[in-house]
């Protein structure tokens, strides 16, 4: 196997936020760096860059991870969806965000694009996930300003708010 140069760069194709991106990116170039500095969505913020505080959380092919984690090398193919995505027009809130805002579930907003992300995911799959669940999907998300009681309150509303949306008449 030949030996590959770290600053060789190489054509990386992967959708992201429904479209398809072609981008040149070095070996060990970050996914949040390319996120970042390359194609200029900054929703996905860079906190720890070791992957514990959960503020570069975003999904790929529906899955939470870890941006400052991720080689862009990995991406290749998949489908990446960021904050930015998170509501179908970016002048209206997702109803996740709209609960955020109504629960008071964000104070500085450092951390809360990774934690919408996370819990957008969690709500797509269980969409009646409990405060147990959802306390437990936080727990790789580190909040400074709201000790998490008012997210929890804002992902149950959303929840909750998810599931009469999916059965009208109850």
């Amino acid at each position: 196997m030949p030996h590959l140069n770290a600053a060789q760069r190489h054509v990386i194709e992967f959708t992201l936020n429904r479209r398809k991106v072609r981008a040149e990116a070095e070996n060990r170039m970050l996914l949040s760096d390319l996120l970042r500095q390359e194609v200029g969505l900054t929703g996905t913020h860079v906190g720890c860059e070791h992957g514990v505080c959960g503020a570069c959380t975003l999904q790929i092919d529906g899955q939470p991870a870890r941006a400052c984690l991720t080689l862009v090398q990995q991406v290749r193919d998949s489908d990446v969806r960021t904050v930015e995505a998170l509501a179908a027009d970016p002048a209206v809130l997702s109803p996740l965000q709209a609960a955020f805002r109504r629960h008071h579930g964000l104070q500085c907003g450092f951390c809360t694009p990774g934690i919408l992300m996370s819990l957008d995911a969690l709500l797509r799959q269980q969409p009646d996930a409990g405060r147990e669940e959802i306390r437990e999907h936080l727990s790789g998300h580190l909040c400074r300003c709201t000790g998490y009681a008012t997210i929890v309150e804002a992902a149950l509303a959303a929840a909750e708010e998810q599931r009469k949306e999916e059965t009208p008449n109850a």
